[in-house]
Parts: C-alpha cells; structure tokens; sequence
C-alpha cells in the first residue's frame, strides 16, 4: 500500500473513531462498554447500589426493594427501561439512563443476583387493624365496589409470580405510589400489565391504598 493509501486509511479509521467515542458517550457512560465492568458485581457497585443497596434493600421508600424479586419481573422492568417503555417519571429521571447500555446478559445476570438476595426480614406493622383490613382487600378485593383481589396475580403470600412482582416486604411508599399510577394508567409499554393493573386499582381510595401498603409491608 502506498503511503497516500495508507494515510487514507489512516484518516479514515481516525474518524470512525470520533463518531464511535461521541456515539458511545452520548449512549451512557453510567455502564461503560469495557470488560473490566461486565461483571454483575460491578455493575452493581457502579449503578445499582445507589439506589437500591448492595443486597437490593434500598434506604429510601422512593427505590423499590429488590431482594427476593422474581427475576422475570427483573428481566422485564430493566428491558422496558432500556426500550423507554416504561414511562414514569421515576423511570425517565433514573432507569432510562442507567439501563439502555445494558446488553441482555447483563439484565439476565442483575435479575438473577438480587432475586437470590435474602428478603428483608418481617416488620411488624405499625397499625395491625389497617393491616387486617389490607389483608382482606389483598385477599378478597372490595367486590361491593368492583375492586378485585391481589392474590390471584402476586401469590397467597405475596410472593410474586414469573412476571408479577413480589409486594410481601416492600416500601410502603413505594407501593403507594405505584398504585395511584397504575390508576392514571402507568405508562410501561405493556399494555396487559397496564391494563390489568388499571382494573384492578381504578375505584379503589387513598385508605385503601393505606390499608393494603401497611399489609403487605408487614409481610
């Protein structure tokens, strides 16, 4: 190759460069493209464990506990965040970000790490007689108002199944929030879920809300 050709070359390779550093960076640089930082510890402790804790046990009520989830529901979420599906303003502000560099690997490896994390230990429920009457709309519903029951999707123990999510032990904030979502229809691009969740939430109250969270807290 002469040297007019090489430096053609040259150049060429350098601007490919340029547009793959700038394109790379605009992606995220929360979860760098590198090897050294593919492993699920890593990703952890660079992104995860903000939030949500080493061991998934996050501090505040606004991050959702991830110990013990079901790794389907995990696998879910993190793919609909990276696809911005998932339309929240929590999920704009903080998931969008960190999750569209992930590569399918990385989401299956984080689901199957905080899923295997031991579940937070039981709290007593600060009102035990807001906590029964949870329990029944979990179990139940309120059928005199078309509320229907919980348990049929989340498991008699609250426990979640494949893709519906664990509630036994979680934030009761955090919870909250979800349900009043859910019943201004929670954009999260699938419309099963959105739908389901909006019929099962669409006439319940704020006290039953309260009621519910404190059950399901105490679990």
């Amino acid at each position: 190759m002469n040297n007019l050709g090489r430096n053609s070359v040259i150049l060429a390779l350098i601007v490919l460069g340029v547009v793959f550093t700038r394109e790379a960076a605009a992606a995220d640089a929360l979860v760098p493209h590198d090897e050294s930082v593919y492993g699920v510890k890593a990703l952890v402790d660079m992104a995860c464990s903000k939030c949500h804790g080493q061991t998934g046990v996050s501090i505040s009520p606004l991050f959702p506990i991830l110990a013990a989830q079901q790794p389907s529901y995990i696998e879910m979420e993190l793919q609909l965040f990276r696809q911005r599906s998932r339309g929240d303003p929590h999920a704009r502000a903080f998931m969008w970000g960190i999750a569209r560099a992930l590569d399918d690997d990385q989401i299956e490896a984080l689901a199957q790490y905080f899923s295997s994390q031991p579940r937070v230990s039981v709290r007593a429920a600060k009102d035990p007689a807001l906590a029964a009457k949870g329990k029944s709309i979990y179990e139940n519903g309120v059928p005199e108002r078309d509320i229907l029951g919980c348990i049929g999707c989340h498991g008699p123990n609250a426990e979640g199944i494949h893709t519906f999510p664990r509630l036994a032990g979680q934030h009761r904030d955090y919870l909250a929030i979800q349900l009043e979502q859910f019943n201004g229809r929670r954009s999260n691009g699938q419309l099963r879920e959105s739908e389901i969740m909006h019929r099962f939430t669409q006439n319940i109250t704020e006290d039953e809300i309260a009621a519910v969270t404190e059950y399901l807290a105490s679990k």
